[in-house]
């Protein structure tokens, strides 16, 4: 219901309408409360408000309720009741433009990048390694960015590190030490989560985060991640969330001081993101999250309680709306306390107190004031959506689809030439040249073998000439004295004519087949 008089109205006072203010809407904000409390509905009523100012917005949907934003709402008995206490007429009802998007590519368009882009920070908080092996994979990135190699999907990394750890002592000197123990852990943390699925998350087409900044019908496209699935794997949604947050950073420019945002970021299940996180990647977070506003971003954390959320980023959530709250233990009694304090005091009640009576659907508001001061907390009603509550069916998401300008974009995976096909390559190579090598050097062995044998049948077979002729010369000589023939030869002249005899024979045969 968005009006030029009061802004982006999206709750209901005792003073009347509760807005918030266009121009400090990128300061973002929390969305806070216990389960069953009416957080999700707030989503949706911030989302449809910005959405029909123009603004386009991104958040994700944990059980399907968000998909109704797309079908058009409709009268209840709650909804006029609000709108008696309210004082609204007969509501405009309607849909929003809407895209479903899901990693897995099951209940929306693909949502990929590549492990370049994701980076060795993030991607080692999504295979939780330790600080020695987050070391190890900055080292094969560097590697990999020095011989000009692709980094795109699960298997280019798999075999950069084999390649790495094979070549362990040709990088360690330049870039440092490397153990196999270490790339080994990086291979098991890779394997299991291929088999929770965000291999499909790692691959080409990369998604362009300019798809998230459209309007169709003048209203702002919602971009509604289907996350269902994805929450059964905390880190990959969180380290997911945090790498497109950090792409919106990246490339968008500067945009000053604007009267809209241009892109609002729900980030439901806001907890996860700081759970297991390292100092490093804590105070990137932070960073990104002060910075992105000047890129005309607003970031929303939708969490159970503020406590989740570390102080000096909650510090920075200008805009705020705190669900009901509940003190059972100590640890909720301080979380009351602290939700409290963040608000600026309302002398007509008191803030700790309000936050445990509040029913299902009011919340205390405080929003910036053009000026960027926190308004008063006001105790309020949230506004009913215009859109349908409660999800969509199977076959009106799959319309909505193949409707959609993204069909088809982000479908197809293309598979390019990269690290693995390279490395591949390379190893098919050195393969080919050490069998290559192998077969020569047996050759070689196989030829002076021939020759060696060669030599001892030379030698063997003027033995064995010599031997015959010297055998038959004698028996010859033997013969004439039997017979009483004269001669004048002995023994040794026979014996050395036999062996030249034999000798020259060989020579002349051996010649004969050389020759050949």
């Amino acid at each position: 219901m968005y009006t030029d008089q009061h802004g982006l109205y999206v709750a209901h006072g005792p003073e009347g309408p509760i807005s918030i203010c266009g121009r400090m809407a990128n300061r973002h904000g929390l969305i806070a409360g216990a389960t069953g409390t009416g957080k999700t509905v707030t989503l949706q009523v911030l989302a449809e408000t910005f959405s029909q100012a123009g603004v386009p917005c991104f958040m994700a949907d944990m059980k399907g309720d968000l998909s109704g934003i797309s079908q058009t709402g409709a009268m209840n008995g709650f909804i006029r009741k609000r709108c008696d206490e309210f004082g609204i007429g007969s509501p405009m009802f309607g849909s929003c433009p809407v895209r479903f998007f899901d990693v897995y590519g099951e209940q929306g368009h693909p949502m990929r990048t590549t492990v370049s882009n994701m980076g060795p920070q993030l991607l080692s908080r999504l295979l939780g390694l330790n600080e020695t092996q987050e070391g190890i994979l900055n080292i094969v990135f560097r590697i990999a960015d020095d011989r000009g190699l692709l980094l795109i999907d699960m298997k280019d990394l798999r075999s950069m590190l084999d390649y790495v750890a094979k070549n362990a002592k040709e990088y360690t000197s330049a870039y440092g030490n490397i153990t196999s123990q270490s790339v080994g852990a990086i291979q098991r943390a890779l394997l299991t989560l291929e088999n929770q699925g965000a291999d499909k998350f790692f691959a080409e087409p990369s998604f362009d985060i300019y798809d998230l900044l459209q309007c169709e019908r003048g209203k702002g496209v919602l971009n509604v991640l289907a996350a269902d699935k994805l929450m059964l794997n905390p880190k990959l949604y969180s380290t997911f969330l945090l790498w497109l947050l950090s792409e919106l950073y990246a490339q968008l420019p500067e945009a000053g001081d604007m009267d809209l945002p241009k892109l609002v970021f729900f980030f439901d299940e806001a907890h996860m993101l700081f759970e297991e996180t390292s100092k490093a990647l804590s105070d990137k977070i932070e960073q990104v999250v002060r910075l992105i506003r000047s890129k005309g971003v607003g970031v929303y954390f939708v969490t159970q309680s503020p406590t989740d959320i570390p102080e000096d980023i909650l510090g920075q959530l200008g805009n705020r709306v705190q669900h009901a709250l509940r003190a059972f233990t100590p640890k909720d009694q301080k979380a009351v306390k602290t939700a409290a304090e963040t608000f600026r005091p309302n002398p007509a009640f008191k803030t700790s107190d309000a936050i445990m009576e509040l029913a299902t659907g009011e919340a205390l508001v405080s929003f910036l004031d053009e000026n960027g001061s926190p308004s008063m907390v006001q105790r309020a009603k949230i506004l009913f959506p215009l859109s349908q509550i409660g999800a969509v069916t199977p076959e009106q998401r799959t319309q909505i689809i193949s409707q959609s300008r993204l069909y088809g974009r982000y479908d197809k995976v293309v598979d390019r030439e990269s690290a693995f096909e390279v490395l591949m390559e390379e190893a098919e190579a050195a393969l080919k040249a050490e069998q290559e090598a192998e077969a020569a050097r047996q050759e070689e062995e196989s030829r002076k073998k021939r020759g060696s044998g060669l030599g001892k049948s030379l030698f063997g077979a003027v033995l064995g000439a010599a031997l015959t002729s010297v055998t038959s010369s004698i028996g010859t000589e033997v013969s004439k004295k039997v017979t009483g023939r004269k001669s004048r030869t002995t023994a040794k002249d026979i014996a050395g004519k036999a062996v030249g005899s034999a000798t020259r024979q060989l020579t002349r045969s051996l010649l004969g087949n050389l020759l050949k």
